[in-house]
């Protein structure tokens, strides 16, 4: 079930926005007809693969690839060697700053290994047979080093160091000592010790949870070209071909203008694909060996060799007053970042309190090195596991207030005008409608059965702007090509057919999107952080308002009056020169069988750095029962409100709340990385790694809040990464309705609920 709900202000006359046109990518993915990365080959092409380390931490002490170089049917071999060394520099392209050495580093490794799965070598041969051969000829010896998983235990004065030219950055007084920590993050406001001390009601509690990956189903693929004049040619699976190009670039020593990315298909990314992996070492590969190279990872090197988001552990206290005002709150974050700096905590400080009014709190980050994967970016990357520590102690609060959870909710939300906790004021946001939305729905009111618990948590997420190009060509007959530099990994294409099918006022049938390489149209940030319907489409209506204009100045050459006598309504240039009544109407597609005659081709494009993103909030409301005698949790019933600007495409906008309620309640309940004692990953497949499947879900119900955007020709608002916020705390207080114990700590595994049961453990 779906509902939308408005207010007056959302309300317009649209013939296209709002609809459920058929997706302009569907029929080519179920027919099997979609080109994504593994399905990319080139005449004389070799098979690449990668030797991985099997040790969590270790000195590298030597490598001999002699025997490998010497096998038949091996092309070339590569180490670190065949890498340039970079100074650190900071780059921000995506969707946090990378540091362009650690990405580097984290392409190969140089020196020492920091986590099982580390690349240190890799090969291109005739076949996969001989590339295998290969590496089980390459030879390398380690010193082991004592390794840390955890991030407490990282966090020790006695940890074993990872990286000893790293001092912690935000602190008062500047360390002299390494260590893991990489920065401290904080933020205060208010007199927090007398908040507390007039506080009538005071919860606090600790809370854990586990690395998790994105469990994309198409792991990270591509095939890189290196031609004899030295340019580059790349087709990858990826968030975003600029961001390849320009690391790419970067870690080869190469100049952006020698490399050529072409965005394929991609199968899942939720964030995992906003950075590299392969492409710089096939590109090398192919260098070496004068041959295009195919590089497609196995699920276990996506396990353990790419980006999973954090583990963590957190602590939060809240203090209010009788009548459930929340007047003082501390929370202390500590993430894992993996192997180099750059866990989501930065952001996870951000929207950790960003749905409440709260006058007096601090708000502490700590971002701290393990050897484990580098993290990537998840959906919302840090929001749903601050989101699963404060939700819980909010319910907590409820609970011991004696107050229903949404009316304590509502009485501390952030309204219009209320100051967000990381700064900004609030203006145009729908987070008391969502409140209210759940509130008032069916299924709230609903009664649950024996072994049977109701949870409620919401969720914020920022949602960005940034830099998108966009043009449209029209064609003789009319139609219209709509070409940005957005890989579409959410329904993009669809949401910018339609855009220009509304602002041209042609039906969106007529409108063709497409997705354009590095070489074919102007500089896009990645596709993430919700800006891509945002921002990008912000760049197609304004391209398609440019051709508007182009063909208004047409009609009236061909009418002989002035610009201002012509009209355009609903796809056709209307004379409005009341000397010239004789004139009919002209449709676009008229117009453009007379371009040649009106000045040639008709087309245009539009760069901007967008700004004014709107926030997004959601409220989700879960239902599930426990199995007392197994631990076995199922989810009965669940349904996710959000305020989604307008929803441009709503079937779309539909499948990603749902999509993130999916993953969060796996994110809850099952998924975890697991480390045996030597530090090598134990569950690296998706046999052992328990991802959701449609049956473990019920239909998950959704209502989508409009309240537009102003700063966004349709109103739009992000909407792909507030969905996966609340469903870990959802789930979780939840348990504590069915079981009567508070479980702080993720997944909530069938022998974690027993346990908990059995007064063991929670």
């Amino acid at each position: 079930m779906s509902e939308t709900l408005d207010k007056p202000a959302a309300q317009a006359t649209l013939n296209v926005v709002g609809t459920r046109p058929i997706r302009p990518d569907g029929a080519d993915k179920v027919t099997g007809r979609a080109t994504y990365g593994a399905d990319y080959n080139m005449p004389g092409q070799l098979v690449g693969r990668i030797l991985r380390s099997p040790h969590a931490h270790a000195r590298i002490v030597s490598i001999d690839a002699s025997r490998a170089r010497a096998l038949p049917g091996v092309k070339a071999v590569v180490t670190s060697a065949d890498f340039p060394d970079l100074a650190s520099e900071m780059h921000d392209g995506g969707e946090a700053a990378s540091n362009l050495r650690d990405l580097s580093l984290n392409v190969m490794a140089r020196g020492k290994v920091l986590y099982d799965g580390h690349a240190v070598a890799a090969v291109a041969a005739v076949s996969a047979a001989v590339a295998e051969e290969a590496l089980s000829r390459i030879k390398v010896i380690y010193e082991t080093l004592p390794h840390v998983i955890d991030v407490e235990p990282a966090m020790s004065p006695d940890a074993p160091v990872l990286h000893d030219y790293m001092f912690t950055e935000g602190l008062e007084t500047p360390p002299t000592v390494a260590s893991n920590i990489a920065k401290r993050h904080k933020n205060v406001r208010g007199d927090v010790d007398a908040a507390f001390a007039a506080a009538d009601v005071i919860v606090e509690d600790r809370y854990t949870t586990q690395a998790v990956h994105q469990g994309y189903i198409e792991p990270q693929a591509c095939v890189a070209a290196w031609a004899e004049d030295g340019r580059c040619e790349v087709w990858s699976s990826s968030q975003g071909q600029f961001m390849v190009r320009t690391y790419c670039a970067k870690i080869l020593g190469l100049e952006i203008s020698d490399i050529r990315v072409t965005p394929a298909e991609i199968g899942g990314g939720f964030g995992g694909k906003t950075t590299v992996y392969l492409e710089p070492i096939a590109l090398a590969l192919s260098r070496a060996s004068g041959h295009p190279v195919k590089m497609v990872m196995t699920r276990e090197d996506v396990f353990r060799a790419t980006g999973p988001t954090s583990g963590a552990v957190m602590h939060v206290k809240l203090g209010a007053l009788s009548d459930g005002t929340i007047t003082a709150a501390t929370v202390e974050l500590k993430f894992q970042a993996g192997a180099f700096p750059g866990s989501p905590v930065g952001a996870a400080c951000m929207t950790a309190l960003a749905c409440y009014d709260i006058a007096n709190f601090t708000i502490v980050g700590w971002d701290v090195v393990t050897n484990t994967p580098k993290t990537a970016a998840y959906r919302a990357p840090g929001a749903p596991i601050a989101a699963f520590a404060v939700e819980s102690a909010v319910d907590d609060l409820a609970r011991k207030l004696g107050m229903d959870p949404i009316a304590l909710r509502e009485k501390n939300a952030v309204r219009d005008g209320t100051k967000a906790s990381y700064g900004p004021t609030f203006q145009n946001i729908g987070y008391v409608e969502t409140l209210a939305a759940i509130r008032d729905s069916d299924h709230y009111k609903s009664p649950l059965k024996p072994n049977q618990g109701r949870g409620v948590a919401v969720g914020f997420w920022f949602n960005i702007g940034g830099e998108s190009t966009a043009a449209i060509h029209i064609s003789e007959d009319g139609s219209a090509a709509v070409v940005t530099g957005n890989p579409d990994i959410g329904g993009s294409r669809a949401s910018m057919a339609m855009m220009a099918a509304e602002t041209l006022g042609v039906p969106v049938e007529r409108v063709r999107p497409m997705i354009g390489d590095t070489a074919s149209i102007g500089y896009s940030m990645l596709t993430g952080g919700s800006r891509t319907t945002f921002a990008t489409g912000m760049a197609v209506v304004q391209a398609a308002e440019k051709v508007i204009l182009d063909l208004r100045q047409r009609a009236a050459k061909l009418w002989e009056v002035s610009l201002d006598h012509v009209v355009w309504r609903m796809g056709q240039a209307e004379c409005i020169d009341p000397a010239k009544p004789e004139k009919k109407p002209m449709t676009l597609a008229a117009l453009a069988a007379q371009s040649g005659r009106t000045g040639g081709p008709i087309s245009a494009q539009v760069t901007l750095n967008a700004q004014g993103a709107g926030p997004g909030f959601g409220v989700h409301l879960c239902d599930l029962e426990v199995d007392p005698e197994t631990g076995h949790t199922s989810i009965v019933r669940y349904t996710a409100a959000q305020d989604v600007g307008r929803a441009i495409h709503p079937s779309y906008v539909e499948g990603q709340i749902q999509g993130g309620v999916a993953q969060g309640v796996g994110w809850a309940l099952n998924e975890a990385y697991i480390f045996d004692r030597d530090g090598r990953m134990e569950n690296a497949g998706f046999l052992d790694y328990r991802m959701p499947v449609a049956s473990d879900l019920p239909m998950l119900d959704t209502i989508m809040i409009e309240v537009p955007n102003p700063r966004h020709p349709f109103g739009a608002k992000g909407v792909g990464e507030v969905p996966i916020v609340p469903p870990l705390a959802a789930v979780a207080n939840a348990m504590r309705g069915a079981i009567g114990v508070r479980m702080s700590s993720l997944p909530l595994s069938p022998p974690a609920v027993l346990a908990a049961l059995d007064g063991k453990g929670g």
